[in-house]
């Protein structure tokens, strides 16, 4: 049988969202926010419960936790690129924040609010960095007033999307906890708890890998589990052929353009000029399609190449 998947949502939260396992999960945190936010001991609010999920197999299986000083933390694994993902990040971060409250309790009562998401999508194309934090700044002095929002975000494939990357290729990476916790999440099948190199010898590690290959599942969490695991594959399959067909098309429509026009400066520069139109013409008729189903905007950015900017362009014209 095939390994279990830390990243598929059910397993994750079997692993860091139990009562024995709070120091996996006080460990995570720690690894993503300030030092100012780290955690010693955590209450879980809504603790894994296979009952939870028996009416609602569609249900969002996100971890949410209380510190000791009332701070809560919501920690959810995204396996697939959802339309409006950054809307519904917020709605969720609102709600932690807001339920804290009982009628006719006072404001000073609230306590900072954490969203923490674990996406194994690309979400934001501006930036190259796997882990962001955000916050509400001011427009243009930038500093922090409303300091109760902070949202992270951690993009699992920009630390490592090549599966043909070996052991010490990760480890030469992996420079802190969050690095550490990250290669679980996304290279566990490289990793075994009493043959981890120095860089990734660490007791938490140690005990999430002897979870991991121990994890047992219901039938219905089996299920459950492979149903979650088949949209991803889909997902991700349904992803790189639009890529492929939209690239194919693009350098089969080029060649023709290119040869046209190479006539006056020659066949071969004219199918280099004509391969890059064509793909670029390509990438605008398929990010038009996309933007008339409605697709997010990062997704069409991903497949198209297209900026942002240029896609809002494309939205105003058409």
């Amino acid at each position: 049988m095939e390994r279990i998947s830390p990243r598929v949502d059910l397993a994750f939260k079997k692993i860091f969202g139990v009562e024995e396992n709070k120091d996996l999960l006080i460990s995570l945190i720690n690894s993503i926010v300030s030092k100012d936010d780290e955690v010693e001991d955590i209450t879980l609010l809504n603790p894994y419960n296979p009952k939870n999920f028996r009416q609602d197999k569609l249900s969002i299986l996100d971890i949410k936790a209380k510190g000791m000083d009332g701070k809560r933390f919501n920690i959810e694994i995204q396996i697939s690129d959802e339309a409006d993902y950054d809307k519904r990040a917020l709605y969720y971060w609102a709600r932690l924040y807001t339920e804290q409250l009982k009628v006719a309790e006072d404001y000073s009562r609230l306590s900072k609010a954490i969203g923490i998401h674990i996406l194994n999508f690309t979400s934001i194309v501006e930036a190259k960095d796997y882990h962001n934090v955000f916050h509400i700044t001011e427009k243009d002095k930038g500093f922090t007033y409303f300091k109760d929002l902070e949202l992270h975000t951690i993009e699992l494939n920009k630390f490592t999307s090549d599966s043909s990357e070996e052991l010490q290729d990760i480890v030469a990476k992996t420079k802190n906890a969050l690095d550490m916790w990250v290669t679980f999440l996304t290279r566990h099948d490289l990793l075994k708890a009493d043959m981890l190199p120095k860089e990734l010898d660490n007791d938490k590690l140690k005990k999430a890998l002897e979870v991991l290959d121990v994890l047992n599942f219901s039938e219905e969490e089996r299920e459950l589990y492979e149903d979650h695991l088949k949209w991803l594959r889909i997902e991700a399959n349904t992803l790189k052929k639009a890529t492929e067909k939209a690239r194919e098309e693009g350098i089969s429509e080029g060649i023709s353009i290119g040869k046209q026009e190479g006539i006056s400066i020659g066949k071969q520069e004219g199918i280099s000029i004509g391969k890059q139109e064509g793909i670029e013409k390509r990438n605008i008729e398929v990010a038009i399609n996309m933007i008339k189903q409605k697709l997010d905007d990062k997704l069409i950015s991903s497949v198209t190449g297209l900026t942002l900017e240029e896609i809002l362009k494309l939205k105003n014209k058409n």
